[in-house]
């Protein structure tokens, strides 16, 4: 290994590390540079450069045949030339040389590959050569890191594979990336000294290795504290889900910025369920599964990875913030509003200990202004933050200023944050208002100390919300889910759904019913005599739909007659027979409360997801819904509905109690018990509305649609 070690998979001072499949690849212990260049500032020349001076400097093996030697180190023509079969083989040729070369490392027995090329070729099928290229990989069991991607670091090991020279090479740290962007690894990896990596990766194409086998990677290695995704897409779903539990098992943190939050396709829907759901919901969904934080930038993106890997764990409480300035103290308050950071809320003790070091006129709260005259600023301050940091309810402290090298009261805020992050152990972080400034060996000596410096109060907010987040995940307890039904029962479902026929509302309102939901009484009739039967032994008034097949949202048609008093359920009855058909349910009226509507989809990537949403036709007007990965406990199941816009209407308004929330969750648990068991015969299953009143949360109409039938309907 690059550091000596005689075991590939030690870092330096670290424990043993498991072999992985992934060593030839990540921590190589020969490497050929094919396409190595003598030419000063060429890629050839720049990639066989990077990696001089490392432990690996003698089994470091240019690869061209117009060389004898580059920089004094022997080159040779080919691959089977090497006096050793290397671990990696970095492909720095055009796309043309791409399949030959590759072809040429596996009959060299090179164990792995990196491919910069977007192996683009001018075929009547743009993705041949591709193809091809992972199958020669995947017959000789080469990893390959690409193509399309501009290669890793792992600066554990000293090693960095790529193809340009860096403007700036960070120092190792706790940080891991894996980034399907080459240009955001660049702006993130290339950076100026604040976030420091052990791993970083440009995935690229993932020809056959991809960001669920970088990220188990990066959860192996020790040093690993935190770890940062980049994604377009995920191309093995059930092993990036296996990941993510072995990141929550590890209590290692992760962060992603995915793209494709609007929804770039309209799925064909029969369900109002089905009709509504995008694939980036999924992936919101996952996310909130696994405690993922998500962000929305670059900027916040690496602000949370630099605090995470940072702080570690924090404590219960908020955030302390400490100012020089009373308008960027308000301008704070405001922004934590919107960014969603929760401020701690100091003591009276805290508060009287302030006041005692406070200029007067200076209030003793937080966030603090405690600038006043100016007079002794540094001890003022100094003073002031260790008493914020002591009190109960402060989880992190922030310095609010933006800080400029050779300013000298930058200087002293600097002193500030160094000795307040050594006397306690909460941390501590320099955030800016304005990060345009010049703060270069500010950051270096700081991020030297282990403080975070993080550029604009948004970014620094979003880092502390993602931080919170992640310590009130790490606090969930297990879901215990409610019990699912018998066996036989089950299977019994099962079979009927693999029937592959559309479950009308009566069939849908009894396998929820089945499954412990609270449903409307409810019978199907088909004249008008069995319809008055039927009302005479149901309370009235009462419903009455079509239950014609094929009529899937019926109040839309005019098929749902409500409040039906005895002396017109004939006339009722006889409009809808007239436009629809003789066959109608009859139910019972549900007691009043808010609409809401539950559901079960299937995504492609990650199977059945539960909807939680706002219901009737607000289910579409507002787009107010949540998805959640089945199965999940009633207190999920809250979380899930405190998190909608329409949470409001359940607290009751305009005098109307408010509904009993406990009862609408358990049916939501209920729901994804069902979703997990059956989920893969499910394409579609809309429950709207199901009733939330002050007792209890009824079901009034579903609808279920099989998966066979999904492509029939």
């Amino acid at each position: 290994m690059a550091g000596g070690s005689a075991d590939p998979g030690s870092p330096p001072g670290g424990e043993p590390r498991p072999a992985s499949r992934l060593d030839p690849l990540l921590n190589p212990r020969s490497i050929a540079f094919v396409g190595a260049s003598a030419r000063q500032g060429a890629p050839g020349h720049t990639m066989l450069d990077l990696n001089r001076g490392t432990a690996l400097e003698g089994r470091l093996y240019p690869v061209n045949p117009r060389y004898s030697r580059i920089d004094g180190i022997d080159c040779y023509p080919s691959l089977d030339a090497l006096p050793e079969a290397p671990d990696l083989a970095v492909l720095g040729l055009a796309d043309r040389r791409l399949e030959h070369a590759l072809s040429e490392a596996a009959a060299a027995g090179v164990r792995a590959a990196v491919i910069f090329g977007g192996a683009n070729l001018e075929e009547p099928d743009q993705t041949r050569l591709v193809r091809r290229l992972a199958a020669i990989a995947d017959e000789a069991g080469i990893p390959i890191c690409g193509g399309n991607g501009m290669g890793f670091y792992n600066l554990e090991a000293g090693l960095r594979i790529t193809f340009s020279r860096p403007p700036c090479v960070t120092s190792a740290g706790g940080v891991a990336l894996i980034s399907h962007s080459g240009s955001s690894w660049s702006s993130l990896t290339h950076n100026d000294g604040r976030l420091r990596f052990n791993l970083s990766v440009s995935s690229g194409q993932e020809l056959n290795v991809g960001v669920a086998d970088y990220l188990r990677y990066a959860l192996s290695m020790p040093t690993t504290r935190a770890i940062g995704l980049v994604l377009e897409t995920v191309r093995r779903p059930e092993e990036f889900l296996a990941a993510l539990s072995e990141a929550n098992a590890l209590s290692v943190p992760v962060m992603a910025l995915k793209v494709g939050r609007t929804e770039q396709s309209a799925r064909l829907a029969i369900s109002h369920s089905g009709a509504i759901v995008g694939d980036d919901a999924a992936f919101d969904a996952v996310f909130d599964h696994h405690g993922v934080g998500r962000a929305r930038t670059l900027e916040e993106l690496a602000a949370a990875l630099l605090l995470l890997a940072r702080a570690g764990r924090v404590g219960p409480g908020g955030l302390a913030v400490i100012h020089d300035s009373g308008f960027e103290r308000e301008l704070l308050i405001d922004l934590a509003s919107d960014h969603g950071a929760a401020l701690a809320c100091i003591s009276p003790e805290t508060r009287e200990r302030l006041a005692a070091l406070l200029d007067p006129g200076l209030e003793p709260v937080n966030p603090l202004d405690a600038w006043g005259t100016g007079r002794e600023y540094e001890r003022v301050f100094s003073e002031c933050l260790g008493v914020l940091m002591e009190d109960p309810d402060t989880a992190c402290a922030f310095i609010s200023h933006s800080v400029r090298t050779g300013f000298w009261i930058s200087e002293g805020w600097t002193r500030v944050a160094e000795e307040n992050a050594r006397r306690s152990g909460k941390p501590v972080a320099m955030v800016s208002n304005f990060p345009w400034v010049q703060d270069g060996a500010v950051v270096e000596r700081l991020s030297e100390m282990g403080i975070p410096v993080i550029g604009g109060m948004g970014n620094g907010l979003d880092a502390a919300r993602h931080l919170f987040a992640w310590r009130d995940f790490l606090a969930r307890e297990a879901a215990s889910p409610p019990a699912g039904l018998a066996a036989g029962r089950r299977s019994a479902w099962q079979a009927r759904l693999e029937a592959g026929k559309v479950l009308d509302e009566a069939e849908s309102l009894a396998l929820l019913a089945d499954y412990g939901l609270d449903v409307a009484r409810s019978r199907v009739a088909s004249s008008r005599d069995e319809v008055e039967r039927i009302a005479a032994s149901i309370d009235a008034p009462v419903a009455l739909k079509t239950a014609m097949p094929g009529v899937h949202h019926k109040s839309e048609g005019g098929g749902v007659r409500l409040d039906v008093a005895p002396d017109r359920l004939v006339e009722a009855y006889d409009t809808l027979a007239s436009r629809f058909g003789p066959r109608a349910l009859v139910a019972d009226m549900a007691p009043p409360g808010v609409e809401m509507a539950l559901g079960v989809v299937r995504d492609p990537h990650f199977g059945p997801l539960v909807v939680v949403a706002a219901g009737g036709v607000l289910i579409e007007l507002l787009s107010d819904r949540l998805l959640a990965l089945p199965p999940f406990d009633r207190t999920r199941a809250e979380r899930l509905i405190s998190g909608l816009r329409s949470r409001s209407l359940l607290e009751g308004h305009r005098g109307r109690p408010p509904s009993k929330v406990a009862a609408l969750a358990e049916a939501a648990a209920r729901l994804s018990v069902l979703a997990h068991e059956l989920g893969p015969w499910i394409s579609e299953l809309d429950v709207n509305p199901i009733i939330a009143g002050p007792e209890r949360a009824v079901a009034v109409d579903a609808l279920v649609v099989p998966s066979s039938a999904r492509d029939h309907a």
